[in-house]
């Protein structure tokens, strides 16, 4: 038995700060060449507050987030294009995201230096801040922002689309048979004996197929996905051998 929660893969919006009253001549614009948040964009910002009393409005404008990118197709030509320009955020080394992110690298082509961080949380606030290009997050996590218009959701990780975001393609759509997701499940100790065990599975797999649960569950983003102790075994072995390929290509390591 495990439930499944989907991975967005998203990708900030430009963002635009407007300071003070309407001006009646043009607003002036600060051209910013790098990335929202980083220690140019902050002084210019700082500036800009300053001046708005005698200039009118000022724009920053983070040309560094206007990528223009919509598309998963986008993205991929314009690290091609732009070869260790990109980097990409995670909740840490040896997470869902870092592995996702490398396994996307590999099959897409590209480079792009992963950044990690100390959970997924503090991933998305670099993503919102232009530190990082682009995550690849828990869709439970990135969803408010993506819905508020934060964050653009480019692809889900999972190999269909979620009925989350059913306008969002898969990353299978570009990179044929890419399918993550994240999940987890129950267990017991070896030596429980298997009358036990199928007692257990019973009980659970009631539990999953409860239309509260599925309420319950869609509310987090999840999905409940009863199985067999033995499918249940059989998807976890697959699981190991399609990481452990990345894991030895990258050389991931958990903190």
């Amino acid at each position: 038995m495990h439930k499944r929660q989907l991975l967005s893969f998203a990708a900030a919006l430009a963002a635009t700060a407007m300071g003070g009253a309407q001006a009646q001549t043009r607003p002036l614009r600060i051209i910013v060449p790098y990335a929202a948040g980083g220690p140019i964009d902050v002084t210019a910002r700082i500036l800009a507050e300053r001046v708005k009393d005698a200039l009118g409005p000022v724009i920053i404008d983070d040309t560094a987030n206007r990528l223009k990118i919509q598309t998963l197709a986008d993205l991929i030509a314009y690290a091609k294009a732009n070869p260790a320009k990109l980097n990409y955020g995670s909740g840490g080394n040896g997470s869902a995201g870092h592995l996702a992110g490398e396994m996307f690298k590999a099959q897409a082509g590209i480079f792009a230096v992963h950044i990690p961080y100390n959970g997924g949380n503090p991933a998305q606030l670099a993503l919102l801040s232009g530190q990082v290009d682009f995550n690849i997050d828990n869709l439970a996590t990135a969803a408010p922002n993506i819905r508020s218009g934060k964050l653009k959701a480019i692809a889900v990780t999972t190999a269909t689309r979620s009925s989350a975001l059913p306008d969002v393609p898969p990353i299978a759509d570009t990179l044929k048979g890419f399918a993550i997701d994240t999940w987890w499940g129950l267990v017991a100790p070896a030596q429980t004996p298997k009358d036990v065990i199928a007692k257990l599975n019973q009980a659970f797999v009631a539990a999953l197929n409860a239309p509260e649960t599925h309420t319950r569950f869609a509310n987090l983003l999840a999905e409940p996905v009863p199985s067999t102790p033995e499918a249940f075994a059989a998807f976890m072995h697959s699981e190991l051998g399609k990481y452990e390929k990345v894991v030895k290509a990258s050389g991931a390591k958990v903190d």
